[in-house]
């Protein structure tokens, strides 16, 4: 049984929960101990303990600790990223690859916590001083979701560690083992008790008490549109600083001039690898119509040669589906595509050498932005084809969509690239890029439906992490 880590413990919970592989659902990974709200409350009163000993510690206390999980992270990554891969079901390169960045934003806000920088102004009225500096914001709440169970974890760990504020970490109850690994690296690497704290559990019982705890001043959240807008209105209810990273359904279009050899591939990729269990997966592929039927052709020849099975073997390029729920969901989607009037492309499930929720790619051809399948968040390895006249009519369809997460366009035009960069109404814009997949060290975030507050990642993270404080002195 593993165990939740409150105010320096390694504690039971009032039940556990059972931790199985996608890719072979008769092998249990472990057993997790699932915290109560009365030990949300311990958690809660530990972190606003510690708050002023870790606000005050010297920022190469903090840097120090972050520079050694990002350590443990590397050594470990191999034993790390197969333990990912099995619960989460993402392939083994994958997961060792997300365990490395993990330690990356590790060693980043390593550095950014010796780099926190205010403001020195001229006042308008003589002989006073106006300093601008940046404080914790306070005990922060943690919720993560279950695609990516250790960056995500990572990217809202190390700031608001970095940047002075204790922490109650709540991970996905679907996908605990990652989240466990990382805390008892953090607790073995000599964090302060009650500093940083571990409560595993459901949403309906631990993130409800976190997001309505009195000693909680802040609540960063990665996961589902309903549960993110529901938080909203409690943080605001409760008067805490909320961020949130919601849904997507992004778009990417290729025009007629781009290079298949690039296009086809970046579609494959952000469409379909990570089994298009990502945010900032391709699921509307804007073609124009000069070149969609090749484009069509070959995307389609492409994705049927991709292998679906057991993650751990090195020839897989996508795992299993995470969980049945989400299998049989996709697998609705599929079937509203086809009612809908698209072709459907794949999309079925897969027997392979050992019971899981494998599910084979799909495409759905003929597609309008107007359709379901086109305009709700699916979360799988599903993609419509949109066909356009025009760049024109691409960016309106891009555009159309409550959310705004990440977008994407292939061309080798300049001036349609620079015109979409401009014009996409996305927080994060790629060019001949899959739409999945950016650099740790910049800003990550969207807009409309699917960001609220400020941005995560880099050194934009400060913004949420931190509080601002003008102080005014005379000097006469």
């Amino acid at each position: 049984m593993k165990k939740n880590l409150i105010a320096g413990q390694w504690l039971d919970g009032v039940d556990a929960s059972e931790n199985r592989n996608p890719a072979n659902i008769s092998e249990v990974i472990g057993h997790y101990a699932r915290a109560s709200a009365e030990q949300v409350d311990v958690a809660a009163t530990a972190a606003r303990v510690a708050l002023p000993g870790w606000a005050n510690a010297s920022p190469q206390v903090r840097s120090d600790l972050l520079e050694a999980v990002a350590q443990q992270l590397l050594a470990r990554k191999d034993e790390i990223g197969t333990l990912l891969a099995l619960e989460e079901g993402k392939t083994l390169a994958e997961a060792i690859g997300e365990t490395v960045r993990a330690a990356q934003i590790f060693r980043f806000f390593a550095g950014e916590a010796i780099r926190v920088a205010g403001d020195a102004i001229a006042s308008v009225r003589p002989d006073v001083d106006v300093d601008v500096m940046r404080e914790p914001v306070g005990v922060v709440g943690l919720i993560t979701p279950w695609n990516f169970p250790i960056a995500i974890p990572a990217w809202k760990i190390a700031p608001a560690l970095a940047y002075g504020n204790t922490v109650l970490f709540k991970p996905a109850d679907l996908t605990p083992a990652s989240a466990h690994v990382l805390s008892e690296i953090i607790y073995d690497a000599g964090c302060p008790a009650g500093v940083f704290n571990l409560v595993m559990g459901q949403g309906s019982v631990v993130g409800n008490a976190i997001s309505t705890h009195p000693q909680v001043d802040a609540i960063s959240f990665t996961g589902s549109v309903p549960v993110g807008r529901g938080l909203a209105v409690t943080a605001a209810q409760h008067m805490k600083k909320v961020q949130l990273e919601m849904g997507g359904k992004n778009p990417m279009v290729v025009l007629d001039d781009a290079d298949l050899d690039i296009a086809v591939p970046a579609v494959l990729n952000g469409a379909f690898f990570s089994t298009g269990q990502r945010c900032t997966a391709s699921s509307r592929i804007i073609v124009q119509a000069g070149i969609h039927d090749a484009f069509v052709d070959r995307l389609s020849s492409e994705m049927k040669t991709l292998k679906v099975g057991n993650p751990l073997d090195t020839s897989v390029q996508i795992g299993p589906v995470v969980s049945e729920k989400q299998l049989l969901s996709n697998l609705d989607y599929v079937a509203i595509a086809g009612a809908e009037g698209a072709e459907v492309i794949g999309g079925e499930r897969l027997n392979r050498e050992t019971e899981g929720y494998f599910q084979a790619p799909a495409m759905f051809v003929n597609a309008t932005n107007e359709m379901r399948s086109s305009r709700e968040e699916i979360f799988g390895p599903c993609a419509s084809i949109i066909k356009v006249a025009d760049f024109d009519e691409a960016l309106s369809v891009a555009n159309d969509t409550e959310f705004g997460l990440s977008s994407g366009i292939c061309t080798s035009s300049l001036k349609y690239a620079r015109a979409f960069k401009h014009k996409s109404q996305a927080g994060m814009v790629m060019v001949n890029l899959p739409t999945a997949g950016v650099d740790y060290h910049v800003p990550f975030g969207g807009r409309k439906g699917s960001s609220h507050g400020s941005r995560e990642q880099g050194r934009y993270a400060v913004e949420f992490y931190t509080a601002v404080k003008t102080a005014y002195s005379f000097a006469g």
